[in-house]
């Protein structure tokens, strides 16, 4: 199913019956976003009853997402950095798309989706208003960008009604850096946006073949040991110190291979010797992006993330479901990913010596290592299954849908709902209110006198 464009012609305004289904939007800035975080989610929210859309910039996980997980998608573009004029074109286009949907809840992700998509949400009176916090990346900002960063977040979170946060620690940090109210917040289980497909990754005999023909194609010799990282390739990831930790590392252990799954990105650039290495070391390999990873986890006898921050790492679990062992910075998410002896090590942020020295602990001892992959994998297959986090969201769901009042003092005459048939259904569809009049009022004409003077460049 391809992403429907941003044009009111294409989605008439709908008559409602006595019994209509819930309508789900969510919003997220990226494509790749849209496919990674909310994968069989959709569709899960589908089967259960709901009407899902999902809005994301134009791209191929768009695309993916809305034809595997059955659902329609609209393609509206987004800047990931801030960019005031286009802003304002996108907060346009979704409030459009929401007074057209009438959504009866719209949750948003990542941070520009969270305040275009939450602001839009206000003005088009949509009732219901959740912000997933992925994580906060003025953690690794200063100055006026992390003024701005934080601004924005807490923008964000007033704009939700209910905000969940991915990992306990990730809740912490937010509620000490004054972002959102520990009151307002929400953790599903022990974490994580969507959880993990634990058969994706299982590391079944025919998987291990594939992983071997892989291995070939890479040019990863057999009796090499192997360190692997997976996401974007970055210096907020922890790139610097993963480059000079394996310097480190190269002299202690013959055939040693450092295989790098992702892309370079201009928004977090390396330090230029730290790209030339990358580029130039032949005991470096780097694949660029892999649209599916399962395979590679099962050429990685080490699997590392030496990041200076996250929400709640999907690689982690990817790892743990795929049996490996992980070393981790002891930072934000990760130390709720993984646990430190036990399904991999953490070492301090920052510190090449320190994460040299954990991956070199795995590497001379396998015994050791094979443990703690067979406890990750236990531990990820008991409390991060996919469905988990979904049937703890849909709990979430309906109690905000269910009952005759919503959830916060602005919704607090929309409609009792019941399950009928196995849908989730509204039983009749009030007016929602909107934002404040004055507040709309101003919002709105700002809007128009940007989208002209944006419009006319």
């Amino acid at each position: 199913m391809k992403p429907q464009p941003d044009s009111s012609s294409n989605n008439p305004q709908r008559q409602h019956s006595s019994w209509e289904k819930a309508r789900l939007l969510h919003v997220v800035t990226s494509p790749m976003g849209a496919e990674t975080m909310l994968r069989g989610q959709l569709r899960f929210f589908r089967e259960a009853g709901f009407e899902v859309y999902v809005a994301s910039s134009p791209g191929g996980g768009l695309n993916r997402v809305a034809v595997s997980d059955g659902v329609t998608a609209f393609a509206i573009p987004m800047e990931r950095e801030m960019a005031p004029l286009r802003d304002v074109v996108s907060l346009w286009r979704l409030w459009r798309l929401m007074r057209r949907l009438r959504p009866d809840i719209c949750h948003v992700g990542t941070p520009k989706a969270g305040l275009l998509g939450g602001l839009a949400a206000l003005l088009a009176g949509v009732p219901r208003r959740f912000y997933t916090l992925h994580g906060l990346r003025l953690e690794t900002t200063i100055g006026w960008k992390r003024a701005l960063l934080t601004a924005a977040e807490r923008i964000s979170c007033l704009l939700a009604q209910r905000v969940i946060c991915v990992s306990e620690s990730l809740r912490e940090k937010a509620v000490e850096l004054g972002v959102v109210p520990a009151s307002k917040t929400r953790l599903i289980g022990s974490g994580s946006a969507n959880g993990v497909d634990v058969s994706r990754f299982h590391p079944t005999a025919l998987r291990q073949d594939g992983a071997r023909s892989v291995r070939r194609n890479l040019g990863l010799p057999e009796r090499a040991s192997v360190v692997g990282f997976v996401g974007r390739i970055t210096r907020d990831k922890g790139i610097v110190e993963l480059i000079e930790a394996f310097q480190l590392l190269e002299d202690r252990f013959s055939e040693l291979r450092l295989l790098l799954v992702g892309c370079f990105e201009k928004s977090n650039p390396l330090p230029v010797w730290v790209e030339t290495s990358i580029r130039a070391n032949p005991l470096i390999v780097h694949t660029g992006f892999v649209d599916d990873p399962s395979l590679l986890y099962q050429l990685m006898d080490v699997v590392v993330l030496p990041s200076y921050r996250e929400g709640f790492p999907a690689v982690a679990l990817e790892a743990a479901a795929a049996g490996k062992p992980i070393v981790a910075t002891r930072v934000t998410g990760t130390q709720d990913a993984v646990l430190d002896r036990e399904t991999g090590l953490l070492a301090p942020a920052r510190n090449s010596g320190s994460l040299a020295g954990a991956i070199g602990t795995l590497l001379s001892d396998k015994a050791r290592a094979k443990r703690m992959g067979l406890a990750a994998r236990r531990r990820v297959v008991s409390e991060f299954p996919s469905e988990r986090v979904w049937e703890g969201l849909l709990a979430i769901y309906q109690k905000a849908l269910w009952g005759g009042t919503s959830i916060d003092q602005s919704s607090r005459d929309i409609q009792s709902l019941i399950l009928l048939n196995g849908a989730v259904r509204v039983s009749k569809r009030l007016p929602v209110p909107s934002a404040p009049p004055a507040l709309a009022r101003t919002l709105m004409g700002t809007l128009r006198t940007w989208r002209g003077r944006a419009a006319h460049g």
